[in-house]
C-alpha cells in the first residue's frame, strides 16, 4: 500500500461556532531561540480540538506564557477543522498517510476493540468521535508530524458507498411513485 501523502480533495471550511468543540493539550513545549542579548525563551502548544461527531483540528502555537500558547493554538485549530467520515464507531477503509518522516497506519476494527494507537493519534481519534480502531505509527515520533499524518489520512478517507438494501428499498420509492 503506498502512503498519501497529500490532501486529495478541496478543503471545505467548517464554521467551529456552531459545534461544540472539546479541546485536548497534546504537547507543552518550552523552546528557546538565542539571539545577541542571550536566550529568549517562550512556550509552543500543541492543541487538538474536536465535537466526536466526525470534526476534529489541530493547532500549533508560539507565545511568551503558557496560557496565551494554548489560547492562539485553540484559535488556529478551531479555524483549520476538517470532516472525517466515521461509520459504526469506526473508520470505512484501511489508509497508510505519510508526512514528513512520520507514517501513520489506521485500520478498521470490530466493535468492542477500542482504540489501540499510540497517544498522540489517540488524541486526534478520539475527538473525532473513533471508539474502534488499530494503528500504528511508524518512522518518526514527532509528535507534530504524527498528528499531520494523522490528519491527513482522516482527510483523505472516502464515504462508504450505500449498501445493496438501501440501493433496492429507494428504487422501489421511485417505483412505486410511478
Amino acid at each position: 500500500m503506498k502512503a498519501v501523502t497529500k490532501i486529495r480533495e478541496e478543503k471545505i471550511r467548517i464554521d467551529s461556532s456552531e459545534l461544540e468543540l472539546k479541546e485536548k493539550l497534546v504537547s507543552l513545549d518550552r523552546v528557546s531561540k538565542v539571539v545577541k542579548g542571550g536566550r529568549h525563551l517562550r512556550f509552543r502548544a500543541l492543541v487538538v480540538v474536536g465535537d466526536g461527531k466526525g470534526h476534529v483540528g489541530f493547532g500549533l502555537a508560539k507565545a511568551g506564557g503558557v496560557p496565551d500558547a494554548t489560547q492562539k493554538a485553540s484559535a488556529m485549530a478551531k479555524k483549520n477543522l476538517i470532516e472525517a467520515p466515521v461509520t459504526n464507531s469506526t473508520i470505512p477503509h484501511e489508509i497508510l498517510a505519510k508526512y514528513g518522516a512520520s507514517k501513520v497506519l489506521l485500520k478498521p476494527a470490530l466493535p468492542g476493540t477500542g482504540l489501540i494507537c499510540s497517544n498522540t493519534v489517540r488524541a486526534v481519534l478520539e475527538l473525532v468521535g473513533i471508539r474502534d480502531i488499530l494503528s500504528k505509527s511508524l518512522g518518526s515520533s514527532n509528535r507534530i508530524n504524527v498528528i499531520k499524518a494523522t490528519m491527513v489520512a482522516l482527510t483523505n478517507l472516502k464515504k462508504p458507498k450505500e449498501t445493496v438494501t438501501e440501493t433496492k428499498a429507494v428504487e422501489d420509492k421511485v417505483n412505486e411513485t410511478e
